[in-house]
């Protein structure tokens, strides 16, 4: 399965997670010791609440990065709401591999997914008022992408994705540039293509 996000190498992040887990030594104690190297597995994952679906192609990474050959059928569509207990991910392969991956696929996969389940809420409760349900930069350091990924997948739209592709000015920038409207001349003779102004008074809106 190809997944391709923009400023996010797939390869690196599973590497870097997986090594985190497997420290210094770059093993899984328990499973070498309890598990027989040629036993093979068969798995399922499944949701156990309701649900909107995120992150399953980088959980097939993990399981891929410790077994090339495991058998993976991914049952549900990125971004599919799904009933509590639907399965959502079968396996089978070497059943080592599976157990070390299992914690790092089924974390990501919860994390993402409980993002885009919130997000999904939000986006219902406001559906037919014509707004838009944005993100924004609090987020978790290093998962920004994948967290913004996550509200897409939940029907939300990307707000900036950071510092450089947008400016936001904001109540500091305003008080040190002495009014809104000087604020905005600012940011617009400095070539920003794209200027987001917050406000906290009507009255702002027009300078």
């Amino acid at each position: 399965m190809t997944f391709i996000l923009d400023r996010f190498d797939l390869s690196a992040f599973v590497q870097s997670t997986l090594d985190e887990d497997l420290g210094p030594t770059g093993r899984d104690v328990t499973s070498e010791a309890v598990i027989p190297e040629d036993a093979i597995f068969s798995g399922v994952m499944d949701s156990r609440h309701d649900a909107v679906i995120a992150g399953l192609p980088i959980a097939e990474a993990f399981f891929r990065y410790l077994d090339p050959d495991v058998e993976i059928e991914t049952l549900v569509a990125e971004g599919e709401a799904v009933a509590a207990g639907t399965d959502i991910m079968r396996l089978k392969g070497k059943g080592r591999a599976m157990l070390t991956a299992e914690r790092s696929a089924l974390n990501t996969v919860q994390h993402l997914t409980g993002i885009a389940s919130m997000t999904s809420e939000y986006v219902q409760k406001i559906a037919g008022t014509g707004c838009t349900l944005l993100d924004t930069r609090k987020t978790i350091p290093g998962l920004r992408v994948l967290e913004k990924y996550a509200t897409r997948m939940g029907g939300a739209q990307n707000h900036r994705m950071g510092l450089w592709d947008a400016a936001m000015i904001k109540d500091n920038h305003v008080a040190v540039a002495g009014s809104v409207g000087e604020a905005v001349r600012r940011a617009r003779d400095a070539g920003v293509e794209k200027i987001i102004c917050e406000v906290d008074r009507v009255d702002q809106i027009e300078p």
